[in-house]
């Protein structure tokens, strides 16, 4: 029979090893997180402070050598504070829950407690994943919901932007309807109004491309559109030879465009989709300072004023000692620098 760790021991595992332990499980959701799209960044309180410049680049005047040339007014700077979510997951093991229980795939072991704690952090892992993945599909859309659908930040009126009157606005968030049910719609245009936008609203960053993730409504819509068809049958001949998903990314006008199709329980129960039927949001790859997940500590003793972690987890016996009580936490904030440069596209 296997020896079990006893798991009633205050140092059965301690925080130190339980958040290791979390941090090096598999993660099993993320799109977003696949595509390197935010740096992560730990810090060490749990707001963070943004400064923002409002100035622009500008063309100056020849002036006579040795003269001292004009003075510019001073662009004006707005600092803007954040607050970190913090997302505590409980849990619990009862001594029950493993007495009298084989150990999986074992014909006489029965189930140690290492072994229930691990399946147990798996699972928290799992919901923290697919949570992280919905706050950063938030973060590209410029609303960030919560778990339950409430607004926690809505980056538009956070960074003072309203519509833009017109592609390129500066500083003005830009809708575009590709009107992909008129067979007489010029995509083409379509996609270089997003691009347009975007690179005039990247202020001092770069890209190496513009991506938008459509729900499977826009993205049929889009690859059957009359002024599509034939790019699309010449990338799915060239997509078919290497194997791969078309749904990952079909190029065109300069935009990849990308099914996505993640959808997760709420608080309430119900399935919500990560992206609305018949939208999609479109954003700069590649950029350097425009996308950050910002990790806050987390709410222990041993970790105040210590640069964040994705996850943190410990444990701690029951009363009578009944079972043991798991906690991991995690405290992200993904964010938009410039939230001028998400586009939303309706089919």
């Amino acid at each position: 029979m296997p020896i079990m760790t006893d798991p009633f021991s205050p140092n059965a595992f301690s925080c130190v090893e339980m958040t290791t332990a979390i941090n090096l499980f598999p993660n099993n959701y993320g799109r977003i997180r696949e595509q390197g799209i935010f740096r992560e960044q730990g810090v060490t309180t749990t707001t963070i402070s943004m400064e923002q410049m409002s100035g622009r680049l500008r063309l100056l005047d020849f002036e006579p050598r040795g003269s001292n040339g004009k003075y510019l007014e001073k662009s004006d700077r707005t600092v803007r504070t954040f607050r970190i979510p913090h997302i505590p997951h409980p849990d619990v093991i009862l001594a029950e829950s493993f007495q009298n229980v084989r150990a999986f795939g074992s014909v006489n072991g029965f189930d140690p407690f290492t072994q229930a704690v691990a399946q147990r952090l798996q699972y928290q892992r799992n919901n923290h994943a697919i949570t992280l993945e919905w706050l950063r599909m938030g973060a590209l859309k410029g609303l960030i919901l919560d778990g339950s659908g409430n607004t926690y930040y809505n980056l538009f009126d956070e960074f003072d932007i309203a519509a833009a009157s017109d592609v390129g606005d500066v500083g003005k968030y830009l809708e575009v309807d590709f009107a992909l049910d008129n067979d007489a719609t010029n995509v083409l245009d379509k996609c270089l109004d997003v691009s347009r936008h975007i690179e005039a609203n990247l202020l001092g960053d770069t890209m190496n491309g513009v991506r938008v993730m459509v729900d499977k409504g826009f993205f049929s819509a889009l690859v059957n559109h009359p002024n599509v068809k034939a790019a699309f049958a010449n990338w799915q001949a060239a997509s078919d030879r290497l194997g791969g998903d078309l749904r990952k990314g079909f190029t065109f006008g300069g935009i990849t465009f990308e099914e996505y199709a993640a959808r997760a329980t709420d608080t309430n129960g119900s399935v919500v989709p990560f992206i609305n039927e018949g939208e999609g949001h479109a954003f700069p790859s590649g950029t350097m300072d425009t996308f950050v997940t910002y990790f806050g500590p987390a709410n222990y003793a041993e970790t105040i004023n210590t640069p964040g972690l994705p996850l943190y987890a410990r444990s701690q016996p029951m009363d009578y000692n009944k079972g043991v009580e798991i906690e991991t936490q995690s405290n992200p904030l993904p964010i938009c620098h410039r939230p001028a440069v998400l586009v939303k596209v309706l089919a």
